[in-house]
């Protein structure tokens, strides 16, 4: 076991944004572990003279799209400092185009997609290519629950739709044939599948967004979606990384629709990625944790409830005895790996017109300059009728899809109050007692 001294590490915060690892998650790391957040705006030279003066030598934390070319500047800043996970690993998660352009500079099954940031251009494209076409917003790694993901089947819905909404870049991709309707998830830590589980769309409807009335199962995951994971991860050089993998029912090829670091995850798979990154930093001295294949077919067979409040669960290595047989089998395909370290040279060279905070989205700019906390379970309670999509995000336990669908039905439905959400029957009785908490009721 290594005697060498452990680095300093510090968690990366930002506000308005939620937090992905707590002191939790890092469960026995013995040293003290430091905070630092980043406040938006003219906040760079700040943030950096934080993180020296606590001698920081790890951050550990995700970047949110709207601060990424911010913190590739503050990481050429801090040379010394390890980012976890690294910028370049991070790249994808800024975009939907740069998951497509990470996935042609390593040579990652991804479907025929169009980028276009001349309208005349695309217009060209939309006119000759396939369809179905699957139009997305580009920017950040998530699409809000599907939200911003529409699909097109001839050229005169494409040009209207992007009349109407008018993303850029415009960016398109043909429809895969998937089989049985279904796309699949599939999150991986030091390279090695840990949770994988199909999501069928929903009776009539063709995107497979749970929020959106998909459906989860976490049976016969195919091999093919798990290498091809495990590819892009490796790719990515990433301690942790999921992805959205298509299978074309005709040709059984496997594609990535989506791929990143930031994710959604149950909370003992973040205890999982916090032991990870703590046998990384300490040399062996903490263990690696063990998590047999396919595993997540027996876990899948609990609520979701049960689910969400599993912690710190816990995988010995099998040894053969006599008082019974092995509960789980690992036919050690996949192995846990280390990560290798991230180089300037990993970034794709990008088409895209950099974005920075000076084009935050509304909701950042309006809470930025009004200085408002981090949380809205502090001090100040807000009214239902000028809740903000930020604030929403604030809320314990708030996941993305769940709040774009609060914002919409308060702005187009009407609702006023958690207790007139109770109807829709998408949320926790649990979660609405909490929230209510923090708003003034009309």
């Amino acid at each position: 076991m290594s005697t060498k001294k452990l680095p300093q590490l510090g968690f990366l915060y930002l506000d308005y944004v939620m937090r992905f690892f707590d002191y939790s998650n890092l469960k026995g790391w013995p040293d003290k572990i430091e905070e630092v957040t980043y406040h938006w705006k003219n906040d760079k030279d700040r943030f950096i003279k934080e993180v020296k003066r606590k001698k920081i030598e790890v951050l550990v934390g995700n970047i949110p799209a709207t601060a990424y070319e911010t913190f590739r500047e503050i990481a050429k800043e801090l040379p010394n400092v390890r980012f976890i996970p690294s910028l370049e690993t991070q790249f994808p998660n800024k975009s939907k185009e740069n998951v497509t352009l990470f996935c042609h500079k390593h040579g990652v099954a991804t479907p025929q997609t169009g980028i276009f940031y001349d309208e005349k251009e695309g217009d060209a494209y939309l006119k000759k290519c396939f369809y179905p076409q699957i139009v997305k917003r580009s920017y950040g790694a998530s699409n809000y629950g599907g939200y911003f993901v529409h699909k097109v089947d001839n050229y005169s819905e494409a040009k209207a739709l992007f009349k109407k909404e008018k993303y850029s870049p415009m960016y398109m991709q043909d429809a895969i044939p998937l089989k049985d309707s279904g796309d699949i998830r599939v999150m991986l830590i030091g390279h090695k599948p840990v949770c994988a589980f199909w999501r069928y769309s929903g009776k009539g409807e063709w995107i497979t967004n749970t929020s959106q009335g998909g459906d989860m199962n976490y049976d016969n995951v195919p091999m093919a979606a798990l290498e091809l994971a495990v590819e892009a991860s490796k790719a990515a050089k990433a301690e942790y990384w999921a992805c959205d993998i298509g299978i074309d029912k005709n040709t059984s090829k496997a594609y990535i629709i989506e791929c990143a670091t930031a994710f959604a995850a149950f909370p003992y798979i973040r205890d999982w990625i916090g032991q990870y990154i703590m046998w990384d930093l300490s040399e062996g001295r903490f263990r690696m944790p063990h998590v047999p294949l396919y595993s997540w077919e027996e876990l899948g067979k609990m609520d979701a409830s049960i689910l969400r409040t599993l912690r710190h669960l816990y995988f010995a290595q099998y040894t053969p005895s006599s008082d019974g047989a092995m509960y789980l089998s690992d036919s050690g395909v996949f192995d846990m790996q280390k990560a290798e370290k991230s180089n300037p040279s990993d970034f794709p060279e990008s088409i895209e017109i950099v974005t920075n905070e000076d084009d935050l989205p509304e909701l950042i700019k309006v809470a930025a300059s009004e200085g408002e906390k981090s949380t809205a379970i502090e001090a100040k309670l807000f009214t239902m009728e000028s809740i903000s999509l930020t604030q929403l995000l604030s809320l314990y336990g708030m996941e993305e899809d769940v709040a774009v669908k609060i914002k919409t039905l308060v702005d187009e439905e009407g609702v006023s109050s958690f207790k007139d959400l109770k109807k829709y029957n998408f949320i926790s009785t649990q979660h609405l007692k909490k929230w209510e908490k923090s708003f003034v009721q009309s």
